[in-house]
Protein backbone atom coordinates (compact mmCIF):
# COMPACT_ATOMS: atom_id res chain seq x y z
CA UNK A 1 0.00 0.00 0.00
CA UNK A 2 1.46 3.56 -0.45
CA UNK A 3 0.80 6.15 1.62
CA UNK A 4 1.66 10.09 1.25
CA UNK A 5 4.92 9.38 2.68
CA UNK A 6 6.39 7.16 0.76
CA UNK A 7 8.99 8.09 -1.71
CA UNK A 8 8.62 6.64 -5.08
CA UNK A 9 11.47 4.97 -7.39
CA UNK A 10 11.48 3.95 -10.74
CA UNK A 11 11.61 -0.23 -10.78
CA UNK A 12 10.96 -1.06 -14.37
CA UNK A 13 11.13 1.99 -17.11
CA UNK A 14 9.07 0.68 -19.97
CA UNK A 15 9.59 1.99 -23.60
CA UNK A 16 7.90 5.55 -24.00
CA UNK A 17 6.85 7.66 -26.53
CA UNK A 18 5.03 10.97 -26.44
CA UNK A 19 2.25 10.69 -29.29
CA UNK A 20 0.37 14.25 -29.64
CA UNK A 21 0.00 14.73 -25.80
CA UNK A 22 -0.20 11.36 -24.51
CA UNK A 23 2.52 8.91 -24.09
CA UNK A 24 2.30 5.44 -25.45
CA UNK A 25 4.19 2.97 -23.27
CA UNK A 26 5.71 -0.53 -24.69
CA UNK A 27 6.37 -2.99 -21.75
CA UNK A 28 8.03 -5.88 -23.75
CA UNK A 29 8.80 -7.92 -20.65
CA UNK A 30 4.61 -8.53 -20.60
CA UNK A 31 4.00 -8.09 -24.18
CA UNK A 32 1.57 -4.92 -23.29
CA UNK A 33 1.39 -1.47 -24.00
CA UNK A 34 -0.42 1.72 -22.03
CA UNK A 35 -1.25 4.95 -23.09
CA UNK A 36 -1.23 8.10 -20.65
CA UNK A 37 -2.81 11.42 -20.99
CA UNK A 38 -3.64 14.66 -18.87
CA UNK A 39 -2.60 14.24 -15.16
CA UNK A 40 -0.89 10.62 -15.87
CA UNK A 41 1.63 12.22 -18.02
CA UNK A 42 1.99 14.83 -15.66
CA UNK A 43 2.86 12.22 -12.69
CA UNK A 44 4.84 9.69 -14.89
CA UNK A 45 7.39 13.22 -15.48
CA UNK A 46 7.50 13.46 -11.92
CA UNK A 47 8.48 10.32 -11.67
CA UNK A 48 11.42 10.50 -13.35
CA UNK A 49 13.62 11.37 -9.84
CA UNK A 50 13.13 10.01 -6.76
CA UNK A 51 9.97 11.61 -5.45
CA UNK A 52 7.41 11.08 -2.56
CA UNK A 53 3.55 11.47 -2.88
CA UNK A 54 3.54 13.68 -1.04
CA UNK A 55 5.59 15.66 -3.52
CA UNK A 56 3.47 14.71 -6.08
CA UNK A 57 -0.01 15.51 -4.53
CA UNK A 58 1.20 19.15 -3.48
CA UNK A 59 2.38 20.09 -7.05
CA UNK A 60 -1.03 18.68 -8.92
CA UNK A 61 -3.09 20.51 -6.15
CA UNK A 62 -0.96 23.69 -7.44
CA UNK A 63 -1.67 23.05 -10.53
CA UNK A 64 -5.22 21.82 -10.67
CA UNK A 65 -8.65 22.73 -9.10
CA UNK A 66 -9.29 19.90 -7.59
CA UNK A 67 -10.41 19.14 -3.66
CA UNK A 68 -7.04 17.45 -1.70
CA UNK A 69 -8.87 14.41 -0.83
CA UNK A 70 -9.78 13.61 -4.13
CA UNK A 71 -6.28 14.20 -5.52
CA UNK A 72 -5.04 12.06 -3.13
CA UNK A 73 -7.18 9.13 -3.82
CA UNK A 74 -6.81 9.29 -7.73
CA UNK A 75 -3.03 9.87 -7.41
CA UNK A 76 -2.70 6.85 -4.62
CA UNK A 77 -4.71 4.63 -7.04
CA UNK A 78 -2.63 5.79 -9.96
CA UNK A 79 1.09 5.34 -8.00
CA UNK A 80 -0.61 1.73 -6.99
CA UNK A 81 -1.31 0.84 -10.28
CA UNK A 82 1.75 1.88 -11.63
CA UNK A 83 3.32 -0.49 -8.75
CA UNK A 84 1.18 -3.70 -9.43
CA UNK A 85 3.00 -3.26 -13.14
CA UNK A 86 5.94 -3.60 -11.23
CA UNK A 87 7.44 -0.11 -12.72
CA UNK A 88 7.32 2.04 -10.14
CA UNK A 89 7.78 0.51 -5.97
CA UNK A 90 7.31 2.88 -2.89
CA UNK A 91 10.19 2.75 0.05
CA UNK A 92 10.78 3.92 3.21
Amino acid sequence: MITRQAKLIMKNKPNVTDLAGEKVMVDFKYGKYFMLKGVGNDIWEMLEDEITVNDIIERLLSEYEVEEAECENTTIKFLEQLEELEFIEGVV
